[in-house]
């Protein structure tokens, strides 16, 4: 099964080798049929803390690396 890969933008960076990564999707509603945004923040694996704060990343889908992070940063 491929794993799923998403982009958004690095929201924190505080905690050491994680960045906060939101993720914005867009859908048209079923009865407004009008576009509809929803976000939702992934907590993601960046191991050599490269990411900082308004950059732009890819994140992958991997194995669980803590009790909220399994997803882990492939480019930015």
């Amino acid at each position: 099964m491929p794993k799923r890969i998403l982009q958004g933008v690095v929201v924190s960076d505080k905690c050491d080798k994680t960045v906060v990564v939101n993720v914005e999707r867009r859908f048209k509603h079923p009865l407004l049929q009008k576009i509809v945004r929803r976000t939702k923040k992934y907590h993601a694996h960046d191991e050599a803390n490269t990411f900082k704060t308004g950059d732009t990343v890819r994140i992958e889908e991997c194995r669980p690396i803590s009790k909220k992070k399994s997803w882990r940063v492939i480019d930015g």
